[in-house]
């Protein structure tokens, strides 16, 4: 059994048993979506969200769509991590010195404790570009935005949840200003979550489910045999994008090298919530709950660019199946450094 280290027990997460009979490696929540369409006054739509324990419940920041087509990032409370109190009005931004320091826009947010902050990465905006935003609360009351880690373009910014080596690091998937027909993984080293370097890539887009573009999910989950990343891949079809998700395995101390990488997809679009939406044929993780003790994981991902769903599995069945459908490509196994 792979051994989750430095995790928390987080006995009231949400769970099911695997289906009787059920083959595959990951199952959905039987109450898919967990988010009905116009949840607030200002929220049509809330998808590609995060959440954490904190307290005796959970907390969250969530991607809300407006009713203008706009996105914005709201703070939810939960006692049981599906039943979501959403605020109603989006979250408030100072800068360090207590000034207002509000994005334009907000998408895609991940959430990630270190030490006894709470640190949230999101897409926002920079100049009229997207790139990474990064903030961080003690509290969730005060929202404290820090500078943009990069110039645009970039998206799907991870943290991992200590430092590495001495060093904050970060995963990043570079972009242009549009729909990013491509896309790889990315990681960079910051002593201090101001200035970022030592670039490496990480993985490349390639293969089938995954061969247009690749991006890290939920928080890396550190194991005994390395770190596991979720991350999403995208294949574009005759019928247009398709976003699944797979796994991977990082080495812990050098986590520009990829161990293992799953061929074959953990989740596609197939219930109708995932496959007709706003954005058809979506299934994108963002977050992820893992009772260490157990290793059970609740995967909370968004569908369809319209809700968001809950995939339950183990982190011992996920390397399982990433080990057995491993297929790794050029300079995976590499530093990154070329």
């Amino acid at each position: 059994m792979a051994k989750v280290i430095n995790g928390i027990a987080i006995p009231n997460m949400p769970w099911e048993e695997k289906p009787a009979g059920y083959k595959e490696t990951l199952w959905r929540f039987s109450g898919n979506p967990i988010f009905e369409l116009n949840p607030g006054p200002k929220a049509a739509r809330v998808f590609n969200s995060a959440v954490i324990p904190y307290g005796d419940g959970f907390v969250g920041v969530f991607r809300a769509d407006h009713k203008d087509i706009t996105m914005h990032l709201h703070f939810g409370k939960s006692k049981d991590a599906i039943n979501w109190e959403l605020e109603d009005e989006d979250i408030k931004w100072v800068d360090e010195s207590g000034k207002p320091f509000q994005p334009a826009y907000g998408y895609d947010p991940r959430l990630c404790k270190i030490g006894d902050e709470y640190f949230i990465m999101w897409c926002t905006s920079f100049a009229g570009s997207p790139t990474i935003g990064l903030g961080k609360t003690k509290d969730f009351k005060t929202f404290t935005r820090l500078e943009n880690a990069f110039l645009p373009h970039n998206r799907n910014g991870v943290l991992f949840p200590r430092k590495i080596n001495g060093n904050y690091v970060l995963l990043s998937r570079p972009s242009d200003n549009g729909h990013t027909p491509f896309g790889d993984i990315y990681l960079s080293e910051s002593p201090d979550m101001t200035y970022w370097g030592k670039h490496k890539n990480v993985m490349k887009a390639g293969g089938s489910w995954q061969a247009l573009k690749i991006g890290a999910g939920p928080i890396p989950i550190e194991t005994d045999e390395g770190w596991l990343m979720i991350y999403h891949g995208v294949v574009l079809t005759c019928n247009g994008y398709v976003y699944s998700f797979g796994a991977a395995l990082l080495d812990l101390e050098n986590p520009s090298k990829v161990l293992y990488r799953s061929g074959n997809y953990l989740l596609t679009p197939e219930e109708p919530y995932e496959t007709v939406g706003f954005v058809q044929n979506v299934c994108f993780p963002c977050a992820a709950l893992c009772d260490a003790p157990t290793g059970r994981l609740a995967i909370y991902y968004g569908t369809a660019d319209t809700y968001t769903g809950i995939a339950f599995g183990t982190v011992d069945d996920i390397i399982k199946f990433t080990k057995e459908t491993n297929q790794l490509l050029h300079g995976d196994s590499e530093l990154g450094r070329d």
